[in-house]
């Protein structure tokens, strides 16, 4: 039977640091767990790669000369925005060939011809970019980054209308922000790619606030606190 130590011994010990247990004969002391704030987060099948599976889409795909893209077997500008837009954002948490492909080129298709037609359908993307963001998943942040910044431009007002969501897609924008690639002297091709994390988010930040309006900066400065204005300065 262990002894009870003196008051004396037991202020020392909590003093230190240290518990009773770590003092004793064979202990291990363990340091805190990674926070893993970078670790990649498993995704779970995606109703895009669903409907892509069954074949409701209206799409196929055609090689050309200058590499692949999506046939449209309907006009875009036809489409259910409502319906489809979402759908599409929903795959931008895909990586396999060709959900990934088709999500992706999918998303610009309809931002290039959507018009007037996208802004009504902001708050039905909010949750698919968290999602996408969320995977902490490079190559998906980086797709996302550039469907952000062709949403804000795709159409008048979508930069105001996604300043109410900033909450939902900035932390992570923020915790990816500093994530630049040192090649030393070498030659970054992920620069060349667009493909760099922390420049991406950068540029995604600057353009938010070039298009949100009055709003923008102060709302991404409260959530990015390192963020310089670019119009300010």
């Amino acid at each position: 039977m262990i002894g009870l130590k003196s008051a004396r011994e037991r202020n020392e010990l909590k003093t230190e640091g240290f518990t009773v247990k770590s003092t004793m004969k064979n202990s291990v002391v363990v340091g805190p767990p990674v926070a893993g704030a970078f670790r990649e987060r498993p995704q779970k099948p995606t109703a895009f790669r669903k409907f892509y599976e069954r074949g409701d889409f209206p799409i196929a795909l055609e090689h050309d000369s200058k590499g692949n893209r999506i046939a449209w077997k309907v006009e875009i500008e036809r489409l259910d925005y409502h319906h489809y837009l979402p759908l599409f954002f929903d795959g931008l948490c895909e990586t396999g060939h060709p959900y990934e492909f088709f999500a992706r080129q999918g998303v610009h298709d309809m931002l290039e011809h959507g018009g007037a037609k996208v802004l009504p359908v902001i708050p039905q993307l909010i949750i698919p970019i968290k999602n996408a963001l969320n995977t902490r998943n490079r190559q998906v942040i980086c797709t996302t980054l550039k469907v952000l910044q062709h949403l804000v431009v795709s159409a008048e007002m979508v930069g105001e209308a996604l300043v109410p969501y900033y909450r939902q897609i900035l932390p992570i924008l923020n915790i990816f922000k500093n994530m630049n690639i040192n090649s030393g002297d070498g030659i970054d091709y992920s620069q060349q790619k667009r493909e760099n994390v922390g420049d991406l988010i950068q540029e995604t930040l600057e353009v938010f606030e070039r298009y949100g309006g009055e709003d923008s900066f102060i709302n991404i400065k409260y959530m990015v606190p390192t963020y310089e204005s670019c119009l300010l300065n």
